[in-house]
C-alpha cells in the first residue's frame, strides 16, 4: 500500500511542478494553467504528457497543440538506494500537431514546436506562418525568443523564384492625414 501512495504523490508532484515552472510568456513569474483531455506521467523520466487538445497558457502567451510534452530536469535522489530521482525545474516542452502559439503581438502556426527554457526560445517547424498585425510571415522553421520577441525564419530552398523560399507580406503604417490648414 506505502508503494502505491508513493507512486501517486509521485505523479501529483510531478504534474503540479511541470507547469509551474514553465515560462511561456515575457511575465515568466505568471502561473500556467494546462489543459488536455488527458494526461500521463512518467516519473523516471520526469515527463509529463498532455494529450488531446492541449493548451497552456500563462499571463497573455498561449501554446496549443495535440499533444504536449514536459521534460523537467531530474535530480539525483537524496536516499541511498532509492531508484529515481526528484523533477525539478521544466527543461523543453514539445508540441506536436497542429501547434499554436499566441502573443498579444505575434500569432503563430506549425505542425510541430519545441520551446527550450534555458534558451528562452520556442521552435516551430512544418508549414510556419506568422502574422503580426496584417503582416504575415512563411517559413520552414520560425525561431522565437521569447523574452524579446525577435524571430529567426528559414527554409532550406535558395534561389530566386524557387517556391518555398522564406516570404513577407508587409503593409506599410497608416498614420492619419494631417488636417490642411486654413489661410487666415
Amino acid at each position: 500500500m506505502l508503494n502505491r501512495w508513493g507512486i501517486a504523490l509521485g505523479v501529483l508532484t510531478l504534474a503540479a511542478a511541470s507547469p509551474a515552472a514553465a515560462q511561456l510568456a515575457q511575465n515568466s513569474k505568471a502561473p500556467v494553467d494546462v489543459t488536455a483531455d488527458s494526461l500521463e506521467v512518467v516519473n523516471a523520466q520526469c515527463l509529463a504528457i498532455y494529450s488531446g487538445s492541449a493548451e497552456a497558457m500563462q499571463d497573455t502567451a498561449r501554446l496549443r497543440a495535440n499533444v504536449l510534452k514536459s521534460y523537467m530536469q531530474v535530480k539525483p535522489t537524496a536516499r541511498p538506494g532509492a531508484t529515481g530521482g526528484a523533477c525539478g525545474d521544466l527543461v523543453r516542452m514539445e508540441a506536436v500537431g497542429n501547434v499554436y502559439y499566441a502573443t498579444p503581438l505575434q500569432r503563430l502556426h506549425g505542425d510541430s514546436a519545441i520551446y527550450d527554457a534555458a534558451a528562452d526560445t520556442i521552435t516551430l517547424s512544418g508549414n510556419v506562418v506568422m502574422v503580426q498585425g496584417k503582416n504575415v510571415l512563411r517559413g520552414e522553421t520560425i525561431v522565437v525568443k521569447i523574452s524579446t520577441g525577435d524571430a529567426t525564419v528559414q527554409t532550406g530552398v535558395k534561389g530566386r523564384n524557387k517556391p518555398g523560399r522564406v516570404r513577407g507580406v508587409f503593409y506599410p503604417s497608416q498614420t492619419p492625414a494631417a488636417p490642411a490648414s486654413t489661410p487666415r
